[in-house]
């Protein structure tokens, strides 16, 4: 029997789709058989005939459900989709593992094989084409300079005419990673002069080579692979003193700073939007539910301050551009499902240093290390039965209610 892989329509906000045709046709040429739910890439302006030629089949959400081998979503699925989901299925997406996890818990009390791309050791080369988090902060910090240029009350690049001459915006990007080498990048091409900060010195070359000024404070986290490490109290305080020199001396400020699972780092404190200038402009890639990097950064929503600044909570950038978000989005989940795939069947090795640290659930399971630590869960060994670990952490997952779940 054939692979069956699903793709549904996303909740209301959310443009993207997880499957785009391009992938679905590449599927189906390696004999998965694929559904898409009715209308699921509208929003992408991918329309279901797209669908049906590059070989999958419309079908309605119910039916896209319960035929899934496995599910393949953008975003966390509601509950009707956990609800229809049988024990045994799979589903790939964004899933919140590491803030929702009564979630995981359901998903694990259902034995629904999850897997959450925050959970992806982004740092293991074979994992670099299933990395979501990094295909779509490149398409957030492109979108965030568009942004940038479309809100800002002057023009970005230096404009001489016979009027006189226009002087160059200055654009700080703060957070040099994927997302904002991307708008680094982007705001560069546009004309502005552009300066990118980071607490990670080895960025410098990076920075420079897309032609802006890097900057730095006395504060250095380079962390495990590259990343930035969590500062400290004392650290952060210093930073955010340093960076309130920079701040003040430029137009537009992108900020991209993120920690998985956790609050954003506040970079740009209350004192520093009160002393920007009218007309300044921040974007804050890293607003959530949880937070931002700006000081009175609100999810979903533009702040006009006193003095005139505009402080734009733009951490939907990849949604708004869908179809570009969505190719990217498709080919991670392909590659994360021909990895999975042996001789024709989806297999998840536990114990793989990918697809072990990929499942945030396997079986009733939590299998994940980082899933784990968040539920205060001891290591897990691969030899010891998952039976008798579920005698000893009873009491940290009365929730779930089932046997079978930590």
């Amino acid at each position: 029997m054939a692979i069956t892989i699903s793709a549904l329509k996303e909740a209301p906000g959310e443009n993207r789709v997880a499957l785009s045709p391009d992938v679905v046709g590449k599927l189906v040429k390696q004999d998965y058989q694929v559904f898409i739910e009715k209308g699921a890439g509208d929003r992408a302006f991918y329309q279901d005939t797209v669908y049906t030629d590059a070989g999958a089949q419309v079908v309605d959400r119910n039916t896209a459900i319960e035929k899934a081998s496995l599910i393949a979503t953008v975003g966390q699925p509601g509950a009707d989709v956990v609800d229809h989901m049988q024990a045994g299925q799979a589903l790939l997406g964004l899933l919140a593992p590491l803030t929702d996890l009564e979630f995981v818990k359901k998903l694990a009390a259902k034995k629904i094989n999850a897997l959450a791309f925050e959970l992806l050791p982004r740092t293991v080369s074979r994992a670099q084409t299933m990395d979501v988090l990094s295909s779509q902060s490149s398409v957030a910090g492109y979108k965030a300079a568009l942004l940038a240029a479309d809100r800002f009350s002057r023009y970005l690049p230096m404009m001489i005419t016979a009027a006189g001459t226009a002087k160059p915006a200055k654009v700080l990007v703060l957070g040099t990673g994927v997302a904002g080498l991307q708008a680094i990048g982007t705001a560069n091409r546009l004309g502005a002069m552009v300066s990118g900060y980071d607490i990670r010195p080895a960025s410098r070359g990076e920075v420079e080579s897309l032609g802006a000024k890097f900057l730095t404070t006395s504060v250095s986290a380079t962390g495990e692979g590259g990343y930035a490490r969590v500062l400290t109290k004392e650290e952060t305080a210093k930073q955010q003193a340093e960076l309130a020199g920079f701040i003040a001396e430029n137009d537009v400020i992108i900020t991209t700073a993120q920690v998985p699972g956790r609050r954003p780092p506040l970079l740009v404190t209350q004192e520093s939007v009160d002393q920007a200038k009218a007309g300044t402009i921040f974007i804050d890639l890293a607003a959530s539910a949880l937070g931002g990097n700006v000081a009175g950064s609100k999810e979903g929503e533009t702040v006009t301050t006193k003095n005139g600044a505009q402080i734009i909570a733009a951490g939907d950038m990849a949604s708004q551009l869908p179809a570009s978000a969505s190719d990217m989005f498709a080919k991670n989940v392909q590659a994360v499902i021909t990895d999975i795939t042996k001789d024709g069947e989806l297999t998840f090795d536990v114990d793989d240093e990918v697809v072990g640290e990929l499942l945030a659930t396997y079986q009733g399971e939590f299998i994940s290390s980082r899933v784990r630590s968040a539920m205060k869960l001891p290591d897990r060994h691969p030899a010891e039965p998952a039976a008798d670990e579920t005698a000893a952490t009873t009491d940290a997952t009365e929730a779930t209610k089932t046997k079978g779940a930590d």
